[in-house]
């Protein structure tokens, strides 16, 4: 993502029935890495579980000692983020430094690599599947399971915790109303004449999530499927050559001056959008695109070799709880324990009933092979796609 963060999106192989309700990071505190909890327990840097440290209550007063957690990449607008992480500092008084909010999924990989055993380097990333899958395969995670792991579906997670799904949303078409005099509904609607220059990616789809969701969707409206994506990259070829194709990556602010009157991105974030530009003279409206209905997930993950692995734990802990996950779901984001939420009955029902509506619920997601695949022909396709 640049300026709203477009990383690669996130796979699910499943999205539970409920999930599917969607249609009705700076410098190491005072604690050292190694630093045990008491008792005999294991360092933090080699807990896979807060039992494997002692328990939440030695977790939570190691990060505490830390006093700093090192994100990156996270948008206070993306998915509610924002709230998020003002809710942990308020929580256990531990300092998040958010480095690069508008990086990609790719610059969290990069920051891991380039600054090992650095004190700067990201204590935890927040990834999406094509690259949540390499990292675990690269071995720069760190495996860890959250008190709420096993209540999350299988095809969700990496059996160790290397990277398990946190959040996911639907590709869809925002559009301002006010600018636009009939909005689109469909990626069919959008090679009208009537949208020439309107039409904008939230980033690169060789390094943005929602973009590369976006080809996606366009390739399932357009005779493709999780095997063959390149009817997508033929798509917006076509949209480059009509006029209607804008390469300005749209955020909040291109939308704001009228650069970018037509947005395709995740649903969490176009709805989120339509909050924020109230009272900004912005009609901003919202469609999930029945010709090309496409979800996924993002996937959180801890760097293996986390300054403050203590603090990267309990963020993990804090997301995966019911009040984290529900933090999400105020996001207009479906969260990984939509399901387990509703049967406890600690699911947020007035946030779940604002979801947007999807006439096409998407069940049959890419495998890693699929992803895989779809990322290389997008790389070595979509600049020639959209050349000239």
């Amino acid at each position: 993502m640049t300026v709203h963060r477009p990383r690669a999106a996130a796979l699910a192989a499943v999205l539970t029935v409920a999930a599917l309700s969607l249609s009705a990071c700076g410098s190491a505190g005072s604690a050292k890495s190694g630093d045990a909890a008491k008792g005999g327990a294991k360092a933090a840097k080699d807990a896979t579980s807060a039992a494997d440290f002692g328990g939440m209550d030695a977790l939570v007063a190691a990060a505490k000692k830390e006093g700093k957690l090192h994100v990156i990449t996270l948008p206070k607008d993306w998915a509610n983020y924002g709230k998020i992480m003002d809710s942990f500092k308020a929580k256990y008084g531990i300092e998040i430094e958010d480095e690069n909010p508008d990086g990609s999924s790719q610059d969290e990989i990069n920051a891991i690599k380039s600054r090992q055993g650095q004190d700067r380097a990201p204590d935890v990333v927040d990834l999406g599947s094509a690259f949540a899958l390499s990292a675990a395969a690269e071995g720069i995670l760190a495996p860890y399971k959250v008190a709420n792991f096993d209540k999350i579906a299988d095809t969700m997670k990496d059996p160790n915790g290397l990277r398990v799904n946190d959040y996911g949303g639907y590709i869809s078409i925002g559009c301002d109303g006010k600018k636009v005099a009939n909005c689109p509904k469909t990626f069919a609607d959008l090679l009208k004449p009537e949208y020439k220059g309107q039409v904008a990616l939230n980033g690169n789809p060789t390094k943005s999530g929602s973009a590369f969701g976006g080809v996606y969707a366009a390739a399932l409206a357009n005779g493709g499927s999780l095997d063959n994506i390149q009817p997508g990259i033929d798509f917006f070829g076509k949209l480059k050559q009509s006029g209607n194709f804008n390469p300005v990556e749209s955020t909040p602010a291109t939308i704001e001056k009228g650069e970018t009157p037509i947005s395709i991105d995740w649903s969490y974030l176009n709805a989120g959008y339509t909050d924020e530009f109230k009272g900004k003279g912005i009609d901003w409206q919202v469609s999930i695109p029945s010709d090309g209905s496409y979800a996924q997930f993002y996937n959180q993950a801890i760097n293996k070799q986390a300054p403050h692995p203590a603090a990267a734990r309990l963020w993990q802990e804090y997301l995966f709880s019911a009040e984290g996950q529900n933090l999400f779901l105020g996001g207009y984001a479906t969260p990984a324990l939509f399901d387990a939420l509703k049967k406890d009955g600690t699911l947020d029902a007035t946030a779940a009933a604002k979801l947007p509506t999807v006439e096409k619920p998407f069940t049959t997601f890419p495998s890693q092979d699929q992803i895989t695949a779809a990322k290389k022909v997008v790389t070595e396709n979509w600049a020639k796609a959209i050349a000239g």
